[in-house]
């Protein structure tokens, strides 16, 4: 029986969910990165477990792994985040995801997001963003809730910086910000469980990002750079939005900060 790209990624997603879950509350090795980041033994077993998995099902891809880099070459390459969350997952803190997606062409065609505690996974299926259960993803800003990412780093600083937006007095009114520290953040977003997702960065390619930015289009978010254009463009950075009025409102927040300090 032939596994389509789309079964892959989710089997390969729930694989480094079983290691991860596995692997919480246990002594942890690190390997250290720089600047304080660091790998945990959980991220590197992970990673081999999807990555083999991967390998076997289709080795002529190429894989992209944050821990180990890439092996091969060709059009169609496999993006790897095998725990995004370890500072949280070191210190016992149960929000992390896996996310691998397949980017085909220069085009992401398959991803999945696994949430190792919940249980959960959501994933694309063509152009519509399904959940576990294969219901199709709903976004909603009800909750007002926006996720705000305030890990470094801050390339776009001078104009823009999370933590400003959370000291504005409008977000304030309007919004109630959240800080998870994870990229299981932007596919809540998806699932309508946050009204917005904010970052900083430059996220072309990004394993920590791929996966959640493809089911928050396929849930029909807004989703664009700071800029408010086409992700990737611009000064990059990310906003996802649940809907066209509270994408705007953060369009408008973030401008401000440009405005201000020109």
């Amino acid at each position: 029986m032939t596994t389509t790209d789309r079964t892959l990624a989710v089997a390969a997603a729930e694989a480094g969910a079983a290691v991860v879950r596995s692997c919480y509350g246990s002594p942890l090795s690190r390997v250290d990165k720089g600047a304080g980041d660091f790998a945990t033994s959980a991220d590197l077993d992970a990673e081999a477990a999807i990555v083999n998995l991967l390998r076997a099902a289709r080795p002529h891809d190429a894989v992209h792994g944050e821990e180990r880099g890439q092996t091969g070459a060709g059009e169609r390459t496999w993006l790897v985040d095998p725990l995004c969350g370890t500072l949280n997952f070191a210190v016992s803190t149960p929000l992390a995801s896996v996310n691998v997606a397949l980017r085909d062409h220069g085009r992401i065609t398959a991803a999945a997001v696994a949430d190792p505690f919940a249980g959960e996974v959501f994933w694309i299926d063509g152009g519509t963003a399904r959940d576990g259960r294969g219901a199709p993803l709903v976004p909603s800003a009800a909750s007002t809730l926006v996720d705000v990412n305030l890990d470094p780093p801050f390339p776009n600083r001078d104009v823009f910086l999370a933590a400003r937006l959370l000291a504005d007095d409008d977000f304030i009114a309007r919004f109630r910000p959240r800080v998870i520290s994870t990229t299981l953040a932007v596919a809540w977003v998806a699932a309508g469980r946050r009204a917005a997702y904010v970052t900083d960065g430059h996220l072309r390619d990004s394993v920590h990002f791929a996966a959640g930015i493809a089911l928050c289009q396929a849930a029909g978010c807004v989703v664009t750079s700071l800029d408010g254009g086409p992700p990737h463009t611009g000064t990059e950075g990310l906003i996802v939005a649940a809907d066209a009025r509270t994408h705007a409102a953060l369009r408008e927040l973030i401008a401000r900060q440009r405005d201000s300090r020109a």
